[in-house]
Order: structure tokens, then C-alpha cells, then sequence
């Protein structure tokens, strides 16, 4: 393996690995209020383009890191999605 693929490997590794600390804590506690949908769902989109860049140039360290990367931007906007709705609560007229 070449030098600079071995750095991209291991950028993409603690790139990539530093968001599950944040996907296991969000299924945990469903909590996603400090959660912004819009910077989430923006970083998805830039992630998915980076796939796709990778993918474009063969460039194998990119590819895995933005797939696995995909993958957990993904599992936290649906989370977001999934627990940011509001509960009802009791009605102010009762």
C-alpha cells in the first residue's frame, strides 16, 4: 500500500468512525433536539456527492469512508425525522 493511501485510510477511519459516539447516543436516548435537520441534511447531500467522487476518480479510501460516513448521516437524519416530533401533550383547555 502506498504511504498516501495509508493516510487517506486512516483519515477516513477517525473521519468517518468519530460520528458513532453520535448515532449510538441518539438511538439511545432518541433525544435529537441539539440535533439541526438543515446541517444534517445538507452533510448528507455533500457526503453522497463525495460517494459519487470517489467512485468517479476509483479512489478507495474516499468511497469507503463516504459510504460508511452515508450510512450514519443517514441513520441521524432519520432519527431526527423519527424522534423530533412533538408529542402531544395535554390540552391548554382542559
Amino acid at each position: 500500500m502506498r504511504p498516501d493511501d495509508l493516510i487517506g485510510y486512516l483519515a477516513a477511519f477517525l473521519t468517518t468512525f468519530s460520528f458513532l459516539p453520535q448515532v449510538w447516543h441518539t438511538f439511545r436516548s432518541r433525544d435529537v433536539s441539539g440535533i439541526s435537520l438543515g446541517m444534517y441534511s445538507c452533510f448528507t447531500v455533500g457526503v453522497a456527492l463525495w460517494l459519487v467522487y470517489g467512485l468517479v476518480l476509483g479512489a478507495w479510501p474516499i468511497v469507503i469512508a463516504n459510504f460508511f460516513t452515508l450510512s450514519f448521516a443517514v441513520a441521524i437524519v432519520a432519527m431526527k425525522l423519527r424522534f423530533g416530533r412533538a408529542l402531544p401533550g395535554p390540552s391548554a383547555s382542559s
